[in-house]
């Protein structure tokens, strides 16, 4: 039943595509998403990517709530599975170390700074790379230069000179897009939260164990260590200024302000600042929301972190799969791409404006100003962790995780069709 149900699904939406083909910006999480799920439902995807291969950078992320069906109705979930972190819970720690509260994962679930599926960036892009490259065009080292709508078909000027006409273009390459620069202009509205973050990769020292380690220093300095899968520990340094710009210095000059920003912020800082100087995958940004009134003009729609990044919320990588199901599937269903893109964003607006939704005082939380902030923020996290109130805030946390996007089943509609 289920193969037959496979092919009526393939044969229908090939007859309702007619081939249409679409360039993809971006070989990150939502880019390979969109591009297995274009494919399944007749559609031909190219992706482009301006790195010349595949970006290893970045930290843990995890998939949450209606994420988790994404990947489910993937056919990936065993595989992503067997490759997390495995970490334990969150510890918050003081300057010696110390532990002053502690919430694993099985207390919180889903409503922690850690959930029960955390993986390494780069392992789930390679898994979404392997699990869509053989239905996929993929095109490394190049990217568009210039991207004319000319009403029937989108034009694409490629970086390397190399000229193509597509049906429609989706840019997916994150919150500094520029697929979104060169169709949207300035009709965006970017909203920094006055924070840069930095990641990168450490060597692992016992004193890891297999709990991520939370320490804040004064003057609103973060640094997180993560113990990963691979023998290695995954480094954040987090800190605000309303200085603007930082994220356009060349990576030398970065690091040299991280090196002075957090010179005497103490914990195991020196070790960080240390093993950020080999560090191959060093990746710096300012950390933003991006609120668009629509995520598409024309032939171009945007998706994930281009259109609506969620900055600091963690909900960044479960919106990616979620927008880019929703958006391939309404394109399948459509012929008319302005009423699958309207569909798209009628979905998934009100779960995006929530994400976005910053709760008051959480900035502060996350990151205390002063000394005796930070002592008076341990010491409610301290009670906050003891048994009788980790019940209360799971159940608390749960019914706004749990919120599940209402995606329609693609697969069956296009099948009926």
């Amino acid at each position: 039943m289920h193969s037959m149900l496979l092919r009526s699904l393939s044969y229908s939406a090939k007859n309702l595509s007619e081939n249409r083909k679409v360039l993809i910006v971006g070989a990150g999480v939502a880019g390979p998403v969109l591009a297995y799920f274009l494919h399944r439902f007749g559609v031909r995807p190219v992706i482009v990517e301006r790195a010349s291969q595949l970006r290893t950078a970045g930290q843990t992320v995890d998939v949450r709530g209606a994420g988790r069906e994404v990947i489910r109705r993937m056919g990936i979930d065993h595989i992503i599975r067997e490759n997390i972190t495995r970490e334990e819970g969150v510890a918050i720690v003081d300057s010696a170390g110390r532990t002053r509260a502690a919430f694993s994962v099985e207390n919180l679930g889903d409503g922690g700074f850690v959930a029960d599926i955390e993986i390494l960036r780069s392992e789930l892009v390679r898994i979404l790379y392997e699990h869509s490259r053989n239905h996929t065009e993929y095109i490394f080292g190049d990217h568009p230069s210039s991207i004319n709508d000319r009403g029937d078909h989108v034009q694409v000027t490629f970086a390397s000179g190399n000229e193509r006409e597509f049906d429609l273009v989706v840019g997916a390459d994150g919150t500094q897009s520029k697929t979104r620069h060169l169709v949207f202009g300035n009709n965006t509205s970017t909203h920094p939260q006055d924070m840069y973050t930095a990641y990168f990769t450490i060597p692992y020292s016992h004193s890891d164990g297999r709990w991520a380690r939370w320490y804040n220093a004064p003057k609103e300095r973060t640094v997180v260590l993560r113990p990963d899968n691979q023998g290695t520990t995954r480094a954040l340094l987090l800190f605000r200024t309303s200085q603007r710009g930082y994220e356009d210095l060349d990576v030398d000059t970065q690091k040299d302000l991280l090196r002075n920003v957090f010179a005497d912020a103490g914990f195991e800082t020196s070790r960080v600042l240390s093993g950020m100087k080999n560090a191959n995958d060093f990746y710096f940004d300012a950390v933003a929301h991006i609120k668009m009134d629509r995520w598409s003009q024309g032939r171009v729609a945007l998706v994930g972190d281009a259109g609506y990044s969620s900055g600091v919320s963690g909900t960044g990588t479960t919106l990616a799969f979620i927008g880019a199901y929703i958006l391939a599937g309404e394109i399948g269903c459509h012929q008319d791409h302005t009423k699958a893109f309207i569909q798209y964003e009628t979905l998934l607006r009100p779960y995006v404006t929530a994400a976005q939704e910053m709760a008051p005082g959480s900035i502060r939380l996350v990151s205390p100003k002063t000394r005796t902030a930070i002592a008076l923020r341990n010491t409610f996290l301290s009670f906050a962790a003891k048994p009788a109130f980790t019940g209360l805030i799971k159940k608390l946390t749960k019914s706004k995780t749990a919120e599940k996007v209402t995606f329609p089943d693609y697969e069956t509609i296009l099948a009926q069709q």
